[in-house]
């Protein structure tokens, strides 16, 4: 029979969680996962998590944005609606792409935004329908929540308690 339980501490202040993450840290205890009502400055540095790819995901999308633009205003001015101002007629997208570079800046925008929050939410399993993947309800109002996997209890618990936490509940993995 497995002795693994998930400790949950459950703190009121952001600084409290800050204390509590870099005394587990000190000892070595591994914390599994934190919840926060918003995001805490530092806080993925003291947890060690890997830097985000959504940077990188952002500028490909908006080069999509951006190719789009490009394609778009080169196909409407050659083939779909050519006009011929001046008796000079417009073959040439590279003399007139500065006309239309506002078009295509917000074309970059607008995927890169779009892309990126659609690309956020089913990374993170958030979309339409999904569950909550919160233990508790409090820590999207106005409580934080630290959250371990552990065999010994016992210690996780004096811990967390010396830290200040306000309440710690005990559950079987």
């Amino acid at each position: 029979m497995s002795t693994t339980k998930i400790v949950y501490g459950l703190y009121a202040d952001d600084d409290d969680l800050m204390n509590g993450v870099k005394a587990f840290n000190d000892k070595g205890i591994k914390i599994n996962e934190v919840y926060t009502p918003f995001p805490v400055h530092g806080l993925d540095k003291a947890l060690g998590l890997k830097k985000t790819r959504i940077s990188d995901a952002a500028f490909i999308y908006a080069l999509y944005g951006v190719t789009i633009g490009a394609t778009v205003t080169w196909y409407i001015m050659n083939h779909d609606w050519p006009q011929n101002i001046g008796g000079k007629p417009a073959f040439d997208w590279g003399h007139n792409m500065p006309a239309f570079v506002v078009p295509m800046f917000e074309l970059m925008v607008f995927c890169a935004a779009h892309m990126m929050s659609l690309t956020f939410l089913v990374r993170n399993k958030m979309y339409p329908g999904a569950p909550a993947q919160n233990p508790d309800p409090r820590t999207t109002d106005d409580k934080f929540m630290m959250e371990f996997v552990t065999e010994d209890v016992e210690s996780v618990k004096q811990l967390l308690i010396e830290t200040g936490v306000e309440e710690i509940t005990v559950k079987d993995a």
